[in-house]
């Protein structure tokens, strides 16, 4: 548990580095080794694919992803890259296709791509202007319904949400998770509002509340249905207490492209 806080700690000093001292392309180059750490967990350490020159194909898209990101997705150069990294795949297949399979390709697919596009959701959110304000909001969503699930489970789960994927998790967690989440949200709200004099429309940060917390439980469940069908406990011991990238920042996958279709759909200040 000591080790664990202390980590914790850790990554929490990182955040105002990243956002308040250093350039922004910075906190994209971040995001980015983050997506190329979590393709190598979820190919290599799984042993869903270990096979060097695709697992380094996809670190690097992956790594890619983020930076694009940051350029504000510049669509033709994400064409051509997506392109040449389909042509990489797919001629690994070819030269032989005795040892690998079409299976293979979508799981490169997937830890290349989509959870890199899913992740780096945060750069998106994080570069335009007044990004600095929305940022925090996967976080808060991911975090408040963490740990509001956890104190209630404890307290008085007794129903199992998904016994199967995750025992410890139950349906009184979950709601507890909600109820946390939109408070944390209605607190955000009032920070802007008395902190930054913003008009904020509370009815939306309810609603991100909601979505959000649903959205992190199933970021968690997701990536766990994939541990326990390889039979891994955690995606690497990168961060000490934590495991891997994938394993910390699993509703971070959702509550981040969530949170951005949402300052799109229903902003956060009117």
């Amino acid at each position: 548990m000591k080790t664990r806080i202390i980590a914790a700690l850790g990554m929490l000093a990182l955040v105002p580095v990243l956002l308040f001292w250093l350039p922004k392309y910075c906190a994209a180059i971040f995001v980015g080794l983050m997506a190329a750490i979590a393709s190598y967990e979820l190919l290599y350490r799984t042993g869903l694919l270990k096979h060097t020159r695709l697992n380094i194909y996809s670190a690097v898209m992956a790594f890619g992803v983020a930076i694009w990101s940051f350029f504000g997705c510049n669509y033709p150069y994400m064409l051509l890259a997506l392109v040449v990294y389909y042509g990489l795949i797919f001629g690994e297949l070819m030269a032989d296709l005795k040892n690998l399979q079409v299976k293979d390709a979508f799981f490169c697919m997937l830890s290349g791509m989509i959870l890199p596009f899913m992740l780096s959701a945060l750069i998106r959110i994080f570069v335009p202007k007044d990004g600095i304000y929305y940022i925090w909001i996967p976080f808060i969503l991911a975090f408040a319904s963490d740990t509001g699930a956890y104190f209630t489970g404890m307290a008085i789960g007794k129903h199992k949400l998904c016994p199967v994927v995750s025992p410890k998790k139950t349906v009184e967690g979950l709601v507890g998770g909600v109820v946390c989440a939109v408070l944390g949200m209605l607190a955000y709200g009032l920070v802007l509002q008395l902190g930054f004099h913003a008009r904020v429309n509370y009815l939306s940060l309810l609603i991100y509340g909601l979505v959000g917390s649903l959205g992190g439980v199933f970021g968690d469940l997701s990536l766990s249905v994939i541990k326990r069908q390889t039979g891994i406990k955690d995606y690497g011991n990168l961060i000490p207490g934590h495991g891997g990238i994938l394993d910390r920042f699993d509703s971070v996958l959702v509550t981040a492209p969530l949170t951005e279709a949402l300052l799109l759909i229903l902003p956060v200040v009117v």
